[in-house]
Protein backbone atom coordinates (compact mmCIF):
# COMPACT_ATOMS: atom_id res chain seq x y z
CA UNK A 1 0.00 0.00 0.00
CA UNK A 2 1.21 3.92 -0.38
CA UNK A 3 2.34 5.07 2.22
CA UNK A 4 2.59 8.61 1.18
CA UNK A 5 -1.52 9.90 0.54
CA UNK A 6 -2.53 11.73 -2.54
CA UNK A 7 -3.88 14.64 -1.89
CA UNK A 8 -7.25 16.16 -3.20
CA UNK A 9 -9.48 18.88 -2.20
CA UNK A 10 -12.42 16.44 -2.68
CA UNK A 11 -12.48 12.52 -3.06
CA UNK A 12 -16.16 11.72 -4.29
CA UNK A 13 -16.71 7.69 -3.66
CA UNK A 14 -19.40 6.52 -6.53
CA UNK A 15 -19.94 7.52 -9.87
CA UNK A 16 -23.31 7.03 -10.79
CA UNK A 17 -25.51 10.24 -11.61
CA UNK A 18 -24.82 11.50 -7.56
CA UNK A 19 -21.73 10.97 -7.69
CA UNK A 20 -20.15 11.33 -11.55
CA UNK A 21 -22.12 15.23 -11.16
CA UNK A 22 -21.12 16.34 -7.73
CA UNK A 23 -17.62 15.29 -9.46
CA UNK A 24 -18.07 17.39 -12.48
CA UNK A 25 -19.41 20.13 -10.68
CA UNK A 26 -16.40 20.52 -7.72
CA UNK A 27 -13.68 20.10 -10.90
CA UNK A 28 -15.66 23.13 -13.17
CA UNK A 29 -15.86 25.39 -9.48
CA UNK A 30 -11.99 24.72 -9.37
CA UNK A 31 -11.28 21.96 -6.92
CA UNK A 32 -9.16 19.39 -7.38
CA UNK A 33 -10.90 16.05 -7.79
CA UNK A 34 -10.60 12.28 -7.65
CA UNK A 35 -13.65 9.79 -8.12
CA UNK A 36 -13.59 6.46 -6.66
CA UNK A 37 -15.77 3.79 -8.47
CA UNK A 38 -15.48 -0.07 -8.69
CA UNK A 39 -18.27 -0.92 -11.22
CA UNK A 40 -17.20 -3.29 -13.70
CA UNK A 41 -19.17 -4.77 -16.89
CA UNK A 42 -20.05 -8.06 -17.86
CA UNK A 43 -16.42 -7.56 -19.56
CA UNK A 44 -14.47 -7.16 -16.71
CA UNK A 45 -13.98 -3.34 -17.71
CA UNK A 46 -14.56 -0.18 -15.64
CA UNK A 47 -16.97 2.58 -16.42
CA UNK A 48 -18.78 5.47 -15.10
CA UNK A 49 -22.61 5.85 -14.56
CA UNK A 50 -22.61 3.40 -11.46
CA UNK A 51 -26.01 1.10 -11.44
CA UNK A 52 -28.54 3.73 -12.32
CA UNK A 53 -26.53 3.94 -16.16
CA UNK A 54 -25.19 0.45 -16.99
CA UNK A 55 -28.01 -1.80 -15.10
CA UNK A 56 -30.68 0.56 -13.73
CA UNK A 57 -33.19 3.01 -14.84
CA UNK A 58 -31.58 4.01 -18.43
CA UNK A 59 -30.84 0.60 -19.37
CA UNK A 60 -34.34 -0.32 -18.59
CA UNK A 61 -35.85 2.35 -20.86
CA UNK A 62 -33.54 1.60 -23.49
CA UNK A 63 -34.70 -1.42 -23.37
CA UNK A 64 -38.72 -0.66 -22.98
CA UNK A 65 -38.40 1.70 -26.43
CA UNK A 66 -37.42 -1.27 -28.27
CA UNK A 67 -40.25 -3.57 -26.87
CA UNK A 68 -42.81 -0.63 -27.82
CA UNK A 69 -41.49 -0.88 -31.24
CA UNK A 70 -42.07 -4.52 -31.56
CA UNK A 71 -45.38 -4.18 -30.09
CA UNK A 72 -47.00 -1.79 -31.95
CA UNK A 73 -45.35 -3.46 -35.05
CA UNK A 74 -47.33 -6.72 -34.07
CA UNK A 75 -50.28 -5.23 -32.75
CA UNK A 76 -51.55 -2.04 -33.63
CA UNK A 77 -50.23 -1.14 -37.37
CA UNK A 78 -53.54 -2.16 -39.19
CA UNK A 79 -55.14 0.64 -37.31
CA UNK A 80 -53.07 3.37 -39.04
CA UNK A 81 -53.98 0.68 -42.47
CA UNK A 82 -50.20 -0.66 -42.04
CA UNK A 83 -49.20 -4.10 -42.89
CA UNK A 84 -46.35 -5.79 -42.38
CA UNK A 85 -45.31 -9.40 -42.65
CA UNK A 86 -42.96 -11.90 -41.82
CA UNK A 87 -41.84 -9.65 -38.41
CA UNK A 88 -39.27 -11.09 -36.42
CA UNK A 89 -37.90 -10.90 -33.22
CA UNK A 90 -33.65 -10.64 -32.44
CA UNK A 91 -33.35 -10.24 -28.29
CA UNK A 92 -29.63 -10.53 -28.90
CA UNK A 93 -29.46 -7.99 -30.85
CA UNK A 94 -32.11 -5.08 -28.73
CA UNK A 95 -29.64 -6.42 -25.80
CA UNK A 96 -26.58 -5.44 -27.71
CA UNK A 97 -28.61 -1.62 -29.01
CA UNK A 98 -29.11 -1.16 -25.44
CA UNK A 99 -25.02 -2.13 -24.33
CA UNK A 100 -24.06 0.38 -26.87
CA UNK A 101 -26.23 3.29 -26.19
CA UNK A 102 -24.74 2.45 -22.49
CA UNK A 103 -21.39 2.34 -23.52
CA UNK A 104 -21.78 6.16 -25.98
CA UNK A 105 -23.07 7.03 -22.67
CA UNK A 106 -20.24 6.20 -20.20
CA UNK A 107 -17.56 7.08 -22.97
CA UNK A 108 -19.14 10.51 -22.91
CA UNK A 109 -18.81 11.07 -18.95
CA UNK A 110 -15.52 9.43 -19.46
CA UNK A 111 -14.51 12.16 -21.84
CA UNK A 112 -16.26 15.26 -19.58
CA UNK A 113 -14.36 13.70 -16.88
CA UNK A 114 -10.91 13.93 -18.71
CA UNK A 115 -11.84 17.80 -20.28
CA UNK A 116 -12.16 18.58 -16.46
CA UNK A 117 -9.00 16.91 -15.28
CA UNK A 118 -10.74 14.88 -12.66
CA UNK A 119 -8.60 11.47 -11.18
CA UNK A 120 -10.42 8.20 -11.73
CA UNK A 121 -9.68 5.51 -9.77
CA UNK A 122 -11.64 2.06 -10.43
CA UNK A 123 -11.53 1.04 -7.31
CA UNK A 124 -13.51 0.40 -4.21
CA UNK A 125 -13.36 3.31 -2.00
CA UNK A 126 -13.02 3.50 2.34
CA UNK A 127 -13.65 6.40 4.13
CA UNK A 128 -10.95 5.81 6.75
CA UNK A 129 -9.89 8.38 9.49
CA UNK A 130 -9.22 11.78 9.11
CA UNK A 131 -10.73 12.40 5.80
CA UNK A 132 -8.47 9.29 3.97
CA UNK A 133 -9.90 6.97 1.88
CA UNK A 134 -8.64 3.99 1.06
CA UNK A 135 -8.94 2.50 -2.97
CA UNK A 136 -8.80 -0.99 -3.64
CA UNK A 137 -8.57 -2.05 -6.99
CA UNK A 138 -10.83 -3.94 -8.96
CA UNK A 139 -10.09 -5.51 -12.00
CA UNK A 140 -6.57 -6.01 -11.73
CA UNK A 141 -5.25 -7.91 -7.83
CA UNK A 142 -1.30 -6.46 -9.38
CA UNK A 143 -2.17 -3.18 -8.28
CA UNK A 144 -1.77 -2.49 -4.62
CA UNK A 145 -4.65 -0.50 -2.53
CA UNK A 146 -4.21 3.74 -2.56
CA UNK A 147 -4.32 5.80 0.19
CA UNK A 148 -5.96 9.29 -0.98
CA UNK A 149 -6.36 12.31 1.37
CA UNK A 150 -9.32 14.77 0.91
CA UNK A 151 -10.62 18.36 2.04
CA UNK A 152 -13.44 16.93 1.61
CA UNK A 153 -15.43 13.68 0.89
CA UNK A 154 -18.81 12.84 -0.72
CA UNK A 155 -20.18 9.59 -0.16
CA UNK A 156 -21.99 8.47 -3.33
CA UNK A 157 -21.98 4.72 -3.14
CA UNK A 158 -25.67 4.24 -4.77
CA UNK A 159 -27.78 1.21 -3.77
CA UNK A 160 -28.18 -2.43 -4.71
CA UNK A 161 -31.23 -4.79 -5.78
CA UNK A 162 -32.92 -6.28 -2.17
CA UNK A 163 -32.19 -10.25 -1.90
CA UNK A 164 -34.78 -12.69 -0.40
CA UNK A 165 -34.00 -15.49 0.98
CA UNK A 166 -36.54 -17.13 -0.21
CA UNK A 167 -35.72 -16.68 -3.22
CA UNK A 168 -31.70 -16.87 -3.95
CA UNK A 169 -30.55 -15.78 -7.16
CA UNK A 170 -28.68 -17.51 -9.64
CA UNK A 171 -28.74 -15.75 -12.54
CA UNK A 172 -29.96 -18.57 -14.93
CA UNK A 173 -33.36 -19.23 -13.73
CA UNK A 174 -34.23 -16.66 -10.58
CA UNK A 175 -32.59 -13.40 -11.50
CA UNK A 176 -31.88 -10.02 -10.59
CA UNK A 177 -33.09 -7.22 -12.09
CA UNK A 178 -29.57 -6.71 -13.43
CA UNK A 179 -30.11 -10.00 -15.25
CA UNK A 180 -33.43 -9.21 -16.36
CA UNK A 181 -31.90 -6.40 -18.42
CA UNK A 182 -29.74 -8.99 -20.47
CA UNK A 183 -32.06 -12.09 -21.16
CA UNK A 184 -31.08 -13.62 -24.83
CA UNK A 185 -35.11 -14.51 -25.23
CA UNK A 186 -38.64 -14.06 -24.36
CA UNK A 187 -38.92 -16.88 -21.33
CA UNK A 188 -42.94 -18.06 -22.32
CA UNK A 189 -43.97 -18.07 -18.58
CA UNK A 190 -42.53 -14.68 -15.54
CA UNK A 191 -43.00 -14.07 -12.47
CA UNK A 192 -41.50 -10.85 -10.85
CA UNK A 193 -41.58 -10.63 -7.05
CA UNK A 194 -42.39 -6.86 -6.68
CA UNK A 195 -44.80 -4.70 -8.27
CA UNK A 196 -43.33 -1.43 -7.34
CA UNK A 197 -41.12 0.93 -9.67
CA UNK A 198 -38.60 -1.80 -10.72
CA UNK A 199 -40.81 -4.96 -11.17
CA UNK A 200 -43.62 -2.55 -13.30
CA UNK A 201 -40.66 -1.26 -15.55
CA UNK A 202 -39.39 -4.91 -16.13
CA UNK A 203 -42.55 -6.09 -16.75
CA UNK A 204 -43.57 -3.31 -19.45
CA UNK A 205 -40.60 -4.49 -21.55
CA UNK A 206 -40.69 -8.81 -21.20
CA UNK A 207 -44.53 -8.54 -21.40
CA UNK A 208 -44.55 -6.31 -24.91
CA UNK A 209 -42.05 -9.03 -26.07
CA UNK A 210 -45.08 -11.92 -25.57
CA UNK A 211 -43.89 -13.25 -22.21
CA UNK A 212 -46.75 -14.06 -19.85
CA UNK A 213 -46.23 -11.85 -16.90
CA UNK A 214 -47.10 -12.28 -13.26
CA UNK A 215 -46.38 -10.16 -10.93
CA UNK A 216 -46.48 -10.82 -7.26
CA UNK A 217 -46.44 -8.21 -4.45
CA UNK A 218 -46.46 -8.72 -0.45
CA UNK A 219 -48.07 -5.28 -0.27
CA UNK A 220 -51.69 -4.94 0.16
CA UNK A 221 -52.28 -1.60 -1.86
CA UNK A 222 -50.77 -1.46 -5.04
CA UNK A 223 -48.31 1.71 -5.50
CA UNK A 224 -49.27 2.86 -2.45
CA UNK A 225 -47.15 5.98 -2.81
CA UNK A 226 -48.86 7.13 -5.74
CA UNK A 227 -52.25 9.36 -5.32
CA UNK A 228 -55.10 6.41 -4.95
CA UNK A 229 -56.79 7.97 -8.46
CA UNK A 230 -53.93 7.70 -10.53
CA UNK A 231 -53.06 4.05 -8.55
CA UNK A 232 -56.24 2.71 -9.17
CA UNK A 233 -55.99 4.41 -13.35
CA UNK A 234 -52.87 2.36 -12.95
CA UNK A 235 -53.66 -1.08 -12.16
CA UNK A 236 -56.78 -1.22 -14.53
CA UNK A 237 -54.39 -0.03 -17.62
CA UNK A 238 -51.90 -2.55 -16.60
CA UNK A 239 -53.79 -5.25 -16.15
CA UNK A 240 -56.33 -4.76 -19.33
CA UNK A 241 -52.55 -4.42 -21.02
CA UNK A 242 -52.20 -8.10 -19.90
CA UNK A 243 -50.29 -7.81 -16.88
CA UNK A 244 -51.27 -10.46 -13.89
CA UNK A 245 -51.20 -8.25 -10.76
CA UNK A 246 -51.53 -10.36 -7.62
CA UNK A 247 -51.02 -8.09 -4.16
CA UNK A 248 -51.49 -9.73 -0.80
CA UNK A 249 -49.39 -12.28 -2.43
CA UNK A 250 -46.03 -13.65 -0.14
CA UNK A 251 -43.46 -15.48 -2.11
CA UNK A 252 -42.14 -18.23 0.59
CA UNK A 253 -40.15 -20.67 -0.88
CA UNK A 254 -38.81 -20.60 -4.37
CA UNK A 255 -37.23 -24.09 -6.16
CA UNK A 256 -36.07 -24.81 -9.50
CA UNK A 257 -36.83 -28.39 -11.12
CA UNK A 258 -36.30 -29.30 -15.01
CA UNK A 259 -35.73 -25.64 -16.27
CA UNK A 260 -38.19 -24.60 -13.92
CA UNK A 261 -39.22 -22.15 -11.05
CA UNK A 262 -41.46 -23.39 -8.72
CA UNK A 263 -42.71 -20.60 -6.64
CA UNK A 264 -44.81 -20.82 -2.91
CA UNK A 265 -46.65 -17.93 -2.10
CA UNK A 266 -49.45 -17.33 0.41
CA UNK A 267 -52.50 -14.52 -0.03
CA UNK A 268 -55.97 -14.58 1.62
CA UNK A 269 -56.89 -17.32 0.25
CA UNK A 270 -54.25 -19.67 1.29
CA UNK A 271 -51.08 -21.25 -0.38
CA UNK A 272 -50.38 -21.79 -3.70
CA UNK A 273 -47.72 -23.17 -6.29
CA UNK A 274 -47.31 -21.26 -9.95
CA UNK A 275 -44.23 -22.90 -12.17
CA UNK A 276 -42.68 -20.57 -14.39
CA UNK A 277 -40.13 -20.48 -16.92
CA UNK A 278 -37.87 -17.54 -15.10
CA UNK A 279 -38.64 -15.27 -11.91
CA UNK A 280 -36.98 -12.14 -11.32
CA UNK A 281 -36.31 -10.60 -7.62
CA UNK A 282 -37.80 -6.76 -7.98
CA UNK A 283 -38.24 -6.27 -4.18
CA UNK A 284 -36.62 -2.60 -3.52
CA UNK A 285 -32.99 -1.67 -2.94
CA UNK A 286 -30.89 -0.95 -0.49
CA UNK A 287 -28.00 1.58 0.03
CA UNK A 288 -24.78 0.55 -0.51
CA UNK A 289 -23.29 0.92 2.56
CA UNK A 290 -21.18 -1.86 3.77
CA UNK A 291 -17.71 -1.43 4.08
CA UNK A 292 -18.47 1.91 3.03
CA UNK A 293 -16.40 2.96 6.24
CA UNK A 294 -13.59 1.85 8.81
CA UNK A 295 -15.08 1.44 11.77
CA UNK A 296 -12.43 3.82 13.62
CA UNK A 297 -14.05 6.14 11.00
CA UNK A 298 -17.24 6.58 13.26
CA UNK A 299 -19.03 7.21 10.55
CA UNK A 300 -23.50 7.44 12.30
CA UNK A 301 -25.48 5.00 10.20
CA UNK A 302 -29.29 3.84 10.77
CA UNK A 303 -30.46 0.52 11.59
CA UNK A 304 -31.33 0.14 7.98
CA UNK A 305 -27.64 1.22 6.61
CA UNK A 306 -28.42 4.59 5.26
CA UNK A 307 -25.98 7.22 6.69
CA UNK A 308 -27.26 9.56 8.54
CA UNK A 309 -27.02 13.30 7.55
CA UNK A 310 -28.83 16.60 8.58
CA UNK A 311 -30.37 19.28 5.33
CA UNK A 312 -27.24 19.87 3.97
CA UNK A 313 -26.36 16.53 3.22
CA UNK A 314 -23.38 16.85 5.66
CA UNK A 315 -22.94 13.39 8.09
CA UNK A 316 -21.75 13.45 11.47
CA UNK A 317 -18.05 13.79 10.13
CA UNK A 318 -16.91 16.98 9.35
CA UNK A 319 -16.36 17.62 5.89
CA UNK A 320 -17.85 14.37 4.53
CA UNK A 321 -21.15 14.00 2.62
CA UNK A 322 -23.51 11.69 1.94
CA UNK A 323 -26.02 11.92 -1.12
CA UNK A 324 -27.96 10.18 -3.94
CA UNK A 325 -29.67 6.99 -2.34
CA UNK A 326 -27.37 6.58 0.52
CA UNK A 327 -29.70 9.31 2.92
CA UNK A 328 -33.64 9.18 3.50
CA UNK A 329 -33.40 13.18 2.50
CA UNK A 330 -35.79 12.33 -0.38
CA UNK A 331 -36.69 8.96 -2.49
CA UNK A 332 -34.26 6.99 -4.64
CA UNK A 333 -34.04 9.02 -7.32
CA UNK A 334 -31.57 9.64 -9.89
CA UNK A 335 -32.46 13.72 -10.50
CA UNK A 336 -32.61 13.95 -6.89
CA UNK A 337 -28.84 12.37 -6.61
CA UNK A 338 -27.91 14.64 -9.42
CA UNK A 339 -29.34 17.88 -7.65
CA UNK A 340 -27.60 16.94 -4.42
CA UNK A 341 -24.50 16.64 -6.06
CA UNK A 342 -24.13 20.28 -7.56
CA UNK A 343 -25.39 21.03 -3.97
CA UNK A 344 -22.53 19.65 -2.39
CA UNK A 345 -19.95 20.85 -4.83
CA UNK A 346 -21.28 24.57 -4.70
CA UNK A 347 -21.55 24.29 -0.85
CA UNK A 348 -18.09 22.87 -0.65
CA UNK A 349 -16.85 25.88 -2.96
CA UNK A 350 -19.09 28.69 -1.73
CA UNK A 351 -22.93 28.43 -1.49
CA UNK A 352 -25.88 27.26 -2.78
CA UNK A 353 -29.52 27.39 -2.01
CA UNK A 354 -31.34 25.20 -0.69
CA UNK A 355 -32.80 21.81 -1.95
CA UNK A 356 -36.54 21.77 -1.96
CA UNK A 357 -37.71 17.98 -1.69
CA UNK A 358 -41.24 18.80 -2.13
CA UNK A 359 -41.19 19.29 -5.69
CA UNK A 360 -38.72 17.10 -6.34
CA UNK A 361 -40.79 15.36 -9.61
CA UNK A 362 -41.15 11.24 -9.43
CA UNK A 363 -41.46 9.06 -12.66
CA UNK A 364 -41.93 5.46 -13.18
CA UNK A 365 -41.59 4.49 -16.93
CA UNK A 366 -43.92 1.87 -17.60
CA UNK A 367 -46.18 2.63 -20.87
CA UNK A 368 -47.99 4.67 -20.30
CA UNK A 369 -45.59 6.80 -17.90
CA UNK A 370 -46.71 7.66 -14.20
CA UNK A 371 -45.05 10.63 -13.10
CA UNK A 372 -46.17 13.21 -10.00
CA UNK A 373 -44.90 16.12 -7.66
CA UNK A 374 -46.57 17.71 -4.41
CA UNK A 375 -48.89 15.78 -2.21
CA UNK A 376 -51.68 13.25 -3.23
CA UNK A 377 -55.31 13.59 -2.84
CA UNK A 378 -55.49 11.44 0.39
CA UNK A 379 -52.19 12.86 2.24
CA UNK A 380 -53.87 16.53 1.99
CA UNK A 381 -57.13 14.81 3.29
CA UNK A 382 -54.99 13.49 6.20
CA UNK A 383 -53.51 17.12 6.88
CA UNK A 384 -57.09 18.51 6.92
CA UNK A 385 -55.94 20.94 3.93
CA UNK A 386 -59.00 22.74 1.86
CA UNK A 387 -58.66 21.86 -1.39
CA UNK A 388 -60.06 21.73 -4.70
CA UNK A 389 -59.26 18.86 -7.53
CA UNK A 390 -59.68 18.72 -11.13
CA UNK A 391 -59.44 15.53 -13.92
CA UNK A 392 -59.21 15.68 -17.43
CA UNK A 393 -58.76 12.24 -19.03
CA UNK A 394 -56.42 11.96 -22.28
CA UNK A 395 -59.08 10.89 -23.99
CA UNK A 396 -60.27 13.78 -24.68
CA UNK A 397 -56.88 15.77 -26.26
CA UNK A 398 -56.44 15.84 -29.62
CA UNK A 399 -52.90 15.16 -30.20
CA UNK A 400 -53.50 11.83 -27.78
CA UNK A 401 -56.36 10.74 -29.31
CA UNK A 402 -53.94 11.27 -33.15
CA UNK A 403 -51.54 9.61 -31.56
CA UNK A 404 -53.98 6.51 -30.38
CA UNK A 405 -52.24 6.98 -26.76
CA UNK A 406 -55.37 8.02 -24.81
CA UNK A 407 -55.09 5.83 -21.75
CA UNK A 408 -54.32 8.06 -18.75
CA UNK A 409 -55.27 11.04 -17.40
CA UNK A 410 -54.22 14.39 -15.92
CA UNK A 411 -55.30 15.25 -12.17
CA UNK A 412 -54.53 18.85 -10.40
CA UNK A 413 -54.84 19.93 -7.11
CA UNK A 414 -55.16 23.38 -5.79
CA UNK A 415 -55.52 24.76 -2.27
CA UNK A 416 -58.83 25.85 -2.39
CA UNK A 417 -58.98 29.07 -0.99
CA UNK A 418 -55.26 30.29 -2.06
CA UNK A 419 -55.20 28.28 -5.38
CA UNK A 420 -51.86 27.51 -4.53
CA UNK A 421 -50.03 23.95 -6.68
CA UNK A 422 -50.48 21.51 -4.32
CA UNK A 423 -50.45 18.13 -6.68
CA UNK A 424 -50.35 17.27 -9.96
CA UNK A 425 -50.49 13.74 -11.02
CA UNK A 426 -50.27 12.41 -14.18
CA UNK A 427 -50.52 8.92 -16.34
CA UNK A 428 -50.09 8.70 -19.79
CA UNK A 429 -47.73 8.89 -22.84
CA UNK A 430 -44.40 11.70 -21.97
CA UNK A 431 -45.73 11.88 -18.09
CA UNK A 432 -42.12 12.34 -17.50
CA UNK A 433 -41.68 14.90 -20.04
CA UNK A 434 -45.05 16.84 -18.83
CA UNK A 435 -44.20 17.08 -15.40
CA UNK A 436 -41.77 19.26 -15.98
CA UNK A 437 -44.12 22.13 -16.39
CA UNK A 438 -45.97 21.19 -13.22
CA UNK A 439 -43.15 21.25 -10.83
CA UNK A 440 -41.63 24.50 -12.96
CA UNK A 441 -45.25 26.07 -12.19
CA UNK A 442 -44.84 25.18 -8.40
CA UNK A 443 -41.17 25.91 -8.05
CA UNK A 444 -42.05 29.72 -8.86
CA UNK A 445 -44.88 29.75 -6.18
CA UNK A 446 -47.72 29.44 -9.48
CA UNK A 447 -51.49 29.41 -8.86
CA UNK A 448 -53.93 26.92 -10.84
CA UNK A 449 -55.35 30.11 -12.30
CA UNK A 450 -51.17 30.95 -13.88
CA UNK A 451 -51.55 27.89 -15.40
CA UNK A 452 -54.85 27.82 -16.93
CA UNK A 453 -54.22 31.52 -18.04
CA UNK A 454 -50.80 30.28 -19.85
CA UNK A 455 -51.52 29.85 -23.59
CA UNK A 456 -50.21 26.41 -24.85
CA UNK A 457 -49.85 25.29 -27.90
CA UNK A 458 -52.83 23.07 -29.72
CA UNK A 459 -52.89 20.24 -30.30
CA UNK A 460 -50.09 19.13 -27.86
CA UNK A 461 -50.66 16.33 -24.88
CA UNK A 462 -49.97 19.47 -22.64
CA UNK A 463 -53.04 20.83 -23.18
CA UNK A 464 -54.16 18.28 -21.02
CA UNK A 465 -52.65 20.52 -17.79
CA UNK A 466 -54.41 23.34 -19.27
CA UNK A 467 -57.65 21.78 -19.29
CA UNK A 468 -57.07 20.60 -15.75
CA UNK A 469 -56.49 23.72 -14.40
CA UNK A 470 -58.94 25.43 -16.00
CA UNK A 471 -61.52 22.82 -14.16
CA UNK A 472 -60.76 24.14 -11.32
CA UNK A 473 -62.40 27.44 -12.06
CA UNK A 474 -65.04 25.54 -14.14
CA UNK A 475 -63.88 26.70 -17.64
CA UNK A 476 -62.83 23.56 -18.76
CA UNK A 477 -64.52 22.36 -22.10
CA UNK A 478 -63.98 19.29 -21.53
CA UNK A 479 -64.85 18.15 -17.66
CA UNK A 480 -68.14 16.63 -18.89
CA UNK A 481 -66.17 13.80 -20.36
CA UNK A 482 -64.24 12.89 -17.01
CA UNK A 483 -67.54 12.19 -14.98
Amino acid sequence: MTNTPTHYDVIVIGAGPAGYTAALRCAQLGLKTACIDNWLDKDGQSGLGGFFLNAGCLASLALLESAKIYHTLTHDLKTHGISAQAITLDVPQMIQRKDDIIQALRLNLAEAFAYHHIDRYPAKGKLLNNRQVEATFVGDSNRSPVILEGKHIILATSSSPVKLRCAPIDNEFIMDSVAALSLTCVPKKLAIIGAGVVGLELAAIWSRLGAEVILLDAQEKFLSILDEQIAAEAYQIYSTQGLDIRMGARVTATKKDHKKVNIDYQDQDGTHTLRVDKLIVASGKAPNTENIADSNADLLLDENGYVHVNANCRTNLPNVYAIGDLSLLGPMLAHKGIEEGVFVAEQIAGTHPPIDYGILPSVIYTDPEIAWVGQTEQALHAMGKAIKVSVIPLKTNARAQATGKTDGLVKIIAHADTDALLGVHIIGAHASELITEAVLAMGFSASSEDLASTIHAHPALSEALHEAALGLKNKSMYAVLSK
